[in-house]
């Protein structure tokens, strides 16, 4: 099972570069091997998917959430120069929700999730990153899910990576 702290130093190098970019490219952008769009998170209590896809590499992002009103909220998919990575990057860019999710789940299609993290809040506004407590959601080969019982219902980010089933020749 992958853990949040499962790492190398090219996936921490090229996650940084990806958050970087992210940051930085408009939301209408679309390129080859990145891609950053904007959807409503909508609360009412049914549950609702949002995907986007490079090549044969899938996110998708499944919720439930409840009170307050449609959020804006943007996802950033990419694939490293190699095509040995595939991330997946869904966040409020206000920093914090305001909704109560009752569930979330992300599915990383094509690959094996060797990292990932959910936060309570961003940053934004001067506020920092505050992480979910890892009891609060579960890491599994290509998905990361809320944990029954334990998962707090306030989520504002949610990145995982995955490694490609690419082989080398």
């Amino acid at each position: 099972m992958a853990t949040q702290h499962n790492f190398s130093v090219e996936t921490l190098s090229f996650v940084l570069v990806f958050v970087l970019f992210a940051a930085l490219v408009p939301v209408d952008a679309s390129a080859d091997r990145t891609k950053t769009v904007e959807f409503n998170v909508k609360p009412g209590g049914v549950v609702h998917t949002f995907s986007e896809a490079i090549r044969e590499y899938e996110c998708s992002f499944t919720y439930a959430s409840q009170g307050g009103t449609n959020e804006q909220w943007l996802m950033s998919v990419g694939l490293s120069d190699d095509d040995s990575l595939f991330s997946c990057s869904v966040w409020r860019p206000q920093g914090k929700s305001y909704l109560f999710f009752t569930q979330f789940k992300a599915e990383l299609k094509g690959t094996k999730i060797k990292y990932a993290n959910a936060f309570s809040q961003t940053v934004a506004a001067g506020q920092n990153d505050v992480p979910l407590k890892p009891e609060e959601f579960i890491v599994g080969d290509s998905t990361v899910t809320q944990r029954d019982g334990k998962f707090s219902a306030q989520l504002s980010k949610l990145t995982a990576i995955g490694q490609t089933r690419h082989d080398e020749l």
